[in-house]
């Protein structure tokens, strides 16, 4: 309930490119917002992590920033101070946010706004030219620009800044960069591109015929083409793969595809809006030999007839709406079949708008964002935009994590019809309660 108070006023002063922990953003935002910034030339990047950030946040900086009613601000106050037990062993919480809490996600957030606007503020953009820009997700950021001065001194500012916070930035986690070259820094060698989020991020060199271009309209040539791409880290995720099929070496073929098609589809879809496709592939292959070895254990070095039991033939209808023939799936008898990486399309995601909040009334376009929970029908948008984000029962504006029904005004029961200026949107307990009230109303009559 304190988190739901206090995340309008919030969501209102937070910096644009924030995008950890906050309605209607994702780590997919930050990552096209990192795209839309390096991609029209080379830059310098200061990717930075903040030490153990939800630990050490100091309680009187972070609550000297927070406005709202006393009564409010003692329970936060209790909350933060309120200690830990650990098998059996209670310990005093001088610093940090609750672990695990639902309010800490915000309250990291209030303790680090203003990391931007500081860089900002030393280095403003000059008309059309940014000089610096700042993304963040929760306690990871990266400083990107085109002087290797500023990003130093970004570095420098930032770790005096994070000081009256009680926060610092992890040394081990710290590098400088640059996305399309190799540069000599503090005596090594440190090679093009960043990880970030589990993505890839990076440059390559490329021919007159792949290349990017400025945009504009004096568009030129920039000799070079960004891609982003599941990290190297994240691609072990096959050994999470390979625990499970070790876990499952005696247990029916069903088990086993039911524990890892959760696994596949979850790691597909994160990494569906980027430069995938390869990855996706070898992954398959990579799974295909480590179940063929699975299946050595069942039948040895069987003969095509005896795989059968494992692989089958399949035509498969994909969520774009191609069918894809495959010869050697592994599926059951009764057509349960194992999920293929390269079966998710790659789908480029929309970026946020910087200063977009689900709390802005803004419900065309909210009601039209993909992945959002509100139906996306034209038909909702307009009533939204027609009832200005308000439910026409209660009076009370709708959030996107809503049940939202569409509702007749004069009910069909008593004639009403199904046009556009009889149907209103409600939240679905108002609906009920609207339903009732008709129905009792329509047996009175």
């Amino acid at each position: 309930m304190v988190k739901s108070a206090l995340e309008p006023e919030w969501e209102s002063r937070f910096e644009g490119t924030s995008y950890g922990f906050r309605p209607g953003r994702s780590a997919h935002d930050a990552i096209s917002r990192i795209y839309q910034s390096i991609n029209k030339g080379g830059y310098y990047i200061l990717d930075a992590d903040i030490a153990k950030c939800f630990d050490r946040i100091n309680h009187d900086n972070l609550l000297s920033k927070i406005h709202c009613p006393s009564s409010l601000k003692r329970d936060l106050k209790q909350w933060l101070k309120a200690g830990v037990l650990d098998k059996g062993v209670f310990e005093d919480t001088e610093a940090g946010t609750p672990q695990g809490g639902v309010i800490s996600p915000i309250l990291a957030n209030i303790a680090l706004l203003g990391m931007e606007r500081l860089v900002k503020g030393m280095y403003p953009n000059k008309g059309t030219t940014t000089q610096v820009n700042l993304i963040r997700y929760a306690d990871d950021f990266v400083v990107i620009s085109k002087d290797l001065r500023i990003i130093e001194q970004c570095k420098t500012a930032i770790s005096e800044w994070l000081k009256p916070v009680g926060l610092e930035i992890k040394p081990e986690k710290t590098r400088i960069c640059h996305t399309l070259k190799p540069i000599e820094y503090n005596g090594k060698t440190e090679e093009p591109g960043f990880d970030f989020l589990g993505f890839n991020i990076r440059q390559y060199p490329v021919g007159k015929y792949k290349t990017g271009k400025t945009g504009g309209r004096k568009s030129r040539l920039i000799g070079h083409k960004t891609h982003i791409k599941p990290s190297q880290k994240a691609v072990a995720h096959t050994e999470a793969i390979k625990g499970v099929i070790k876990q499952h070496k005696t247990a029916p073929q069903s088990a086993m595809i039911n524990k890892l098609n959760p696994i596949i589809r979850g790691w597909s879809n994160y990494y569906s809006a980027v430069v995938s496709t390869e990855t996706f592939t070898k992954l398959d292959k990579t799974i295909w030999q480590m179940l063929r070895a699975w299946t050595v254990s069942r039948c040895g070095m069987a003969s095509h007839e005896k795989l059968r039991n494992y692989f089958r033939h399949r035509t498969i209808k994909l969520s774009n709406g191609k069918e894809r023939h495959e010869t050697w799936l592994f599926q059951t008898r009764d057509g349960l079949h194992l999920y293929k990486h390269n079966w998710t399309p790659i789908v480029r995601h929309t970026l946020i708008p910087p200063d977009a909040t689900p709390y802005d009334g803004n419900w065309t376009y909210w009601a039209t964002r993909k992945g959002q929970a509100i139906d996306t029908s034209n038909r909702v948008a307009k009533l939204l935009k027609k009832q200005k984000g308000r439910c026409t029962w209660c009076g009370q504006y709708f959030t996107p994590s809503d049940l939202i029904e569409v509702d007749h005004v004069v009910p069909r029961s008593q004639s009403g019809k199904d046009e556009y200026k009889n149907l209103q949107l409600l939240h679905r307990h108002c609906h009920d309660d609207k339903t009732a009230l008709d129905e009792e109303m329509l047996l009175y009559s």
